[in-house]
């Protein structure tokens, strides 16, 4: 058995292991290097490298015969799993994961969990799309949820600086790839699913299938164990299903949440405000009432701070202290980012690059703008992505924005021209709409049409400090920064 996976062995079983790898350039003596296949590369390639640079055996799906001792597997990649988790020590199970998957939301729910947790005295790790957090060290990061060797490494270092809990997004593709099997989570968050990522999932069922598995035993894999509790959004379709799907399962270790404040979830949130400075509003529960302030703007972020909430409560914290520590929870970089530079009108940056999050920002930009104040929206779709919702994100920037301007967001090995034009595609009949390829253009051009009281939303790439092009190329590119630049220029143009 390798980490619980069965194997047959080709060699000296005694070989002696002290780190694991799957990138052969992170291989060196002493080393168990994972031959893992991959959609543009096969890690079987790289075993004669690895092997040159004295790892000390190989897991395989096909024999290579390279002098070292050699594990044969089904699944290379499904072996790390396990393997990892073992190696490792098990860390999460004495470690406190929350796992918190969905199309958006992941990222600023793990940020309010860690917070809230933080505030009521349990240190905690923080793994997701904009940075790491270990022991207190912050760090950044390569993907939104690394390889299971990455993770289970980085679980016993959380261990090791003090750390006792862990909020961590989970993406569809870690649950899909078995990256999260091996994860004992304490419990797992449903925020919501709407379309994104078809370039990898045959389809939304298919999304929704991946998305699920973090509420299977131990993130899929076979013989694990379930989730410890599960939180889960009755205010989307998906998670409305999700939480039928799972009720028996669960029980009484299942909380839903509802921004709407529908009757059936076990959170739900009345009297909700927001403005500029942030978000009030109350969270009713089987503890009564609770009133929560907060800066983060929008009613996503309401829905947001309900699953924070909700975990945090299933994690052991009091809710009376929970919601007290909202109060000065940290905005989460790029999402909704102010951009302030002393001119006469707003400037809001913004992760959102998919239609439900680009509606839901322009919705709550629209709210913040004081009449007869204008939404000027600049925004952009990724490209080798999935290229049906490029439309769908023209049409809503078409509705809600009254000055649309499309332009590249991360068009890498596509034509910036052709991604523009699918999405100008969905806004046929639309007067006024501005085209530019060149994304610190197109922004410039965005500032310079603002007008005292407009607000400009800067869409798609929120806390990204890179555009990537054909190749893997890539500039240094941060909308906070380039806006801030042109702001300056533009304070300066005015003055003169």
């Amino acid at each position: 058995m390798l980490g619980g996976t069965r194997a047959e062995i080709a060699g000296d079983l005694g070989t002696p292991i002290g780190a694991l790898a799957y990138d052969n350039r992170k291989a060196g003596p002493g080393t168990l290097f994972f031959c893992v296949p991959g959609g543009r590369a096969d890690g079987h390639d790289f075993a004669p490298a690895a092997v040159e640079a004295g790892v000390s055996a190989l897991v395989v799906e096909r024999r290579l015969g390279l002098g070292v001792p050699e594990a044969l597997v089904p699944d290379a990649r499904a072996a790390m799993a396990p393997a990892a988790a073992a190696f490792n020590r098990d860390p999460t199970a004495s470690l406190q994961v929350a796992g918190i998957t969905g199309t958006n939301g992941k990222t600023t729910t793990a940020f309010l969990l860690r917070h809230l947790l933080e505030r009521t005295g349990t240190p905690t790790g923080l793994l997701g799309t904009v940075k790491s957090v270990v022991g207190g060290a912050e760090a950044e990061v390569e993907r939104t949820t690394p390889e299971a060797i990455d993770l289970q490494a980085t679980f016993r270092a959380m261990l090791d600086a003090g750390d006792e809990a862990c909020a961590m997004e989970v993406s569809s593709h870690a649950t899909a790839l078995g990256r999260a099997a091996g994860i004992r989570f304490a419990v797992a968050v449903f925020t919501n699913l709407t379309q994104d990522h078809l370039d990898f999932h045959a389809d939304m069922e298919d999304y929704y299938a991946a998305k699920r598995l973090l509420f299977e035993a131990a993130g899929g894999e076979a013989g694990g164990t379930r989730p410890g509790g599960a939180v889960v959004n009755l205010d989307d379709r998906y998670g409305a299903r999700l939480a039928t799907e799972i009720a028996d399962s669960y029980g009484g270790d299942l909380v839903t949440f509802s921004a709407l404040g529908t009757k059936e979830a076990t959170l739900r949130a009345a009297r909700v405000e927001f403005d500029a400075t942030g978000s009030r509003f109350v969270a009713r529960g089987p503890f009564g009432e609770l009133e929560v302030e907060m800066p983060l703007p929008g009613h996503f972020n309401v829905e947001n701070a309900l699953a924070a909430l909700g975990t945090a409560i299933a994690l052991g914290v009091e809710p009376a202290d929970a919601a007290r520590a909202f109060r000065d929870a940290e905005r989460v970089p790029g999402r909704l980012e102010p951009i302030d530079e002393g001119q006469r009108f707003a400037v809001l940056v913004d992760y959102a690059h998919t239609p439900d999050s680009l509606e839901n920002v322009l919705g709550a930009a629209r709210r913040l703008t004081p009449s007869p104040g204008r939404v000027v929206c600049v925004f952009g779709c990724g490209g080798d992505r999935d290229r049906d919702k490029r439309p769908l994100m023209g049409e809503i920037a078409a509705r809600l924005a009254d000055v649309p301007v499309v332009t590249s967001d991360n068009p890498r090995s596509e034509e910036p021209g052709a991604i523009i034009a699918e999405i100008l595609a969905g806004m046929t009949g639309r007067d006024g709409v501005a085209a530019e390829v060149d994304r610190r253009v197109a922004i410039r051009r965005a500032l310079r049409l603002a007008a005292e009281g407009d607000t400009v939303v800067i869409a798609g790439k929120g806390h990204e400090q890179g555009q990537e092009f054909e190749g893997g190329r890539k500039i240094p590119f941060d909308d906070r920064e380039v806006a801030r630049d042109e702001l300056r220029a533009l304070e300066i143009r005015t003055a003169r």
